[in-house]
């Protein structure tokens, strides 16, 4: 199962979100920074030209540990509701084509 770490101490509004999941999940430049562009680059997971660093194969789920999670849920509680709503949309998007899930969010 392949990992992105993404350092919930590093994260304190959401521009340091965004820039934290451009640089660890290896999004474009042309990267929205937004929970709309969140999720349409992580449903190209599977995809040959998918648009992250990551490329998983048909059966293949992606890890999303979100390291010092209860630090951040102090400081922006509405940073993880976004990251866990935004892996459920990308989830849903996967089992509507008959895939399985893509990506599972972690909590550390």
């Amino acid at each position: 199962m392949a990992v992105v770490r993404l350092d919930g101490r590093r994260i304190t509004d959401w521009p340091a979100f965004h820039r934290e999941c451009k640089l660890a999940f290896g999004f474009p430049d042309f990267y929205g920074c937004n929970l709309s562009a969140l999720v349409d680059c992580l449903s190209t997971l599977r995809e040959d030209d998918a648009m992250s660093a990551f490329h998983l194969g048909p059966d293949e789920t992606l890890r999303v540990e979100l390291m010092h999670a209860e630090d951040l849920r102090v400081r922006a509680p509405e940073i993880i509701d976004g990251l866990t709503e935004a892996a459920a949309e990308v989830n849903e998007r996967y089992l509507a084509h008959g895939e399985p899930l893509a990506l599972v969010v972690e909590l550390d």
